[in-house]
């Protein structure tokens, strides 16, 4: 647990009225100062008008996660406060949370909590970004929290447009993202292909919408972290990544902002060890989100974040829900709208399917994970070709085996063998897209190393996963074949 907190008085310079109200959810005057937008017109550019805007409490806290950061720390924290007391309208404050620092990281952030106001400092004695984070964030006074790496690899003009929308109100969580049109990053392929090979996994295996996950520049709204802080179980890198498919699962809007990135070459991070975990990561959430372990249905009933069909527009005699109407007209109406919203049948999408995705996505990751690692057993004494086919065909008998009792419910040992005949045939196309895939890598290479293979496997494999899937439900496994050993194994009836 944190062993130090400190929260920040006022600003010297800063004059306010004690005795004007405070919006005490959002942390600044609820009284507006005068308009300096032309008639008619609106004021859009926020100004630090100092009765209206400052507070003794921050509206924003910008947590530093820091693991052995002596030579970064100082000159982070001093540009940073500079960029946000010169251009940021409101108050703010820097959280420097030090994760089990063993060089003088730790005095460092002492020194520059004694030097500046509206730094701070908290210390854990365990490792983990999401770790440092949930602590950080667990005890801030402020209504907007916020995150960034050490080495400030985001330029910090996108920090305003990144938490202006949660301090509106309009978005609940903003992240920033390199893989967006006008975004301008610099970084070497290896890290090109991991990020955008990790956000085609995850919009592959848990339908995400949103485009970078992994992108240490983020925002949340402080009632929302509150909600969703204690369902996510991560404690490392992939504690984002949970943090967002959960809010994105109960109908919480995530703004995204382009943004500017340079890659730190001093970077410590291990990147195998991280894809590993978080593809267990991918694994667990899968399987929580499949059995219904999060409460998803709760979230969004706590949120007002069912989905929206006509009669949830509509209140009393046909007169729309506007603005004022209260959260009981809105739940009413969205109750009477029947059971969509509650997870019931959607409209245009086939019986089961849904189930059978989320069941066969849970499937599939383990499949690939345990691929990875025979593939990683195999490779040194059989070679990559070798190794991806007895790695490939060895888990495409357990997948088949498990997608049969796990994903299509057949159980018994009625048409096993077909099924598994069938089975391999799909492996066989699975196995073409691998091979073919390695094959084109090493005649661009002879010897590219095991990252690019692996990179490469994971692509082709997420390729022959669709079409593995398409496979086993209209041909393996279909609906109208089920339906009829079902009749006959209850003497016809239906």
């Amino acid at each position: 647990m944190p062993a130090r907190y400190r929260e920040p008085g006022s600003r010297s310079e800063t004059a306010h009225r004690a005795d004007q109200p405070v919006d005490a959810q959002r942390g600044f005057f609820t009284e507006p100062a005068r308009s300096t937008a032309p008639p008619g017109g609106t004021d859009l550019v926020p100004r630090p008008r100092s009765e209206r805007l400052f507070t003794d409490r921050p509206v924003l806290d910008v947590v530093i996660p820091v693991y052995n950061e002596e030579n970064d720390l100082a000159p982070c924290i001093a540009r940073l406060h500079t960029h946000l007391r010169t251009t940021f309208p409101y108050p703010f404050q820097i959280t420097v949370a030090d994760n089990a620092s063993t060089d003088r990281t730790l005095a460092i952030a002492y020194a520059m909590e004694a030097e500046l106001p509206e730094v701070s400092v908290i210390h854990l004695d365990v490792k983990g970004r999401g770790r440092a984070l949930r602590a950080a964030w667990g005890i801030s006074v402020a209504p907007v929290l916020a995150y960034m790496d050490v080495d400030l690899s985001t330029d910090l003009a996108a920090l305003l447009p990144l938490v202006a929308p949660l301090i509106s109100g309009h978005s609940d969580l903003a992240i920033g993202t390199r893989l967006a049109r006008s975004s301008r990053v610099v970084r070497g392929p290896k890290r090109e292909v991991i990020s955008r090979c990790y956000n085609l996994l995850l919009r592959g295996t848990l339908a995400v919408r949103f485009t970078d996950a992994q992108c240490g520049f983020k925002a949340i709204r402080a009632d929302v972290a509150g909600s969703l802080l204690p369902l996510v179980e991560d404690s490392g890198w992939f504690f984002d990544t949970e943090m967002l498919v959960i809010a994105q699962r109960s109908g919480l809007r995530i703004h995204e902002v382009p943004v500017d990135w340079v890659d730190d070459p001093d970077s410590r991070v291990d990147v195998v060890a991280t894809a590993m975990a978080d593809l267990l990561g991918v694994a667990r959430l899968a399987r929580a989100l499949g059995t219904g372990a999060l409460p998803i249905a709760e979230l969004r009933r706590e949120f007002g974040r069912a989905p929206l069909n006509g009669a949830s527009m509509v209140a009393g005699n046909g007169a729309s829900l506007g603005p004022g109407a209260g959260a009981g007209a809105g739940t009413a109406a969205v109750a009477a709208a029947g059971p969509r919203g509650a997870g019931g049948p959607v409209p245009g999408v086939p019986a089961g399917l849904t189930r059978q995705l989320v069941r066969f996505t849970g499937v599939g990751v383990a499949s690939t994970l345990a691929y990875l690692l025979l593939f990683l057993l195999l490779h040194g004494a059989t070679g990559a070709q070798a190794a991806n086919l007895i790695a490939l065909l060895v888990t495409a008998i357990a997948n088949t085996a498990a997608n049969r009792r796990l994903t299509f419910g057949v159980s018994g040992r009625d048409d096993a063998g077909r099924h598994h005949l069938q089975g391999l045939f799909v492996f066989a196309i699975g196995l073409a897209l691998t091979s073919g895939s390695l094959a084109a890598l090493h005649a661009v290479s002879d010897d590219p190393g095991r990252l690019p293979e692996l990179t490469v496997l994971v692509l082709a494999n997420l390729a022959s996963t669709v079409i593995r899937f398409l496979l086993l439900r209209a041909w393996v496994f279909h609906p109208s074949r089920l339906r009829r050993r079902a009749r006959a194994r209850h003497g016809g009836t239906a």
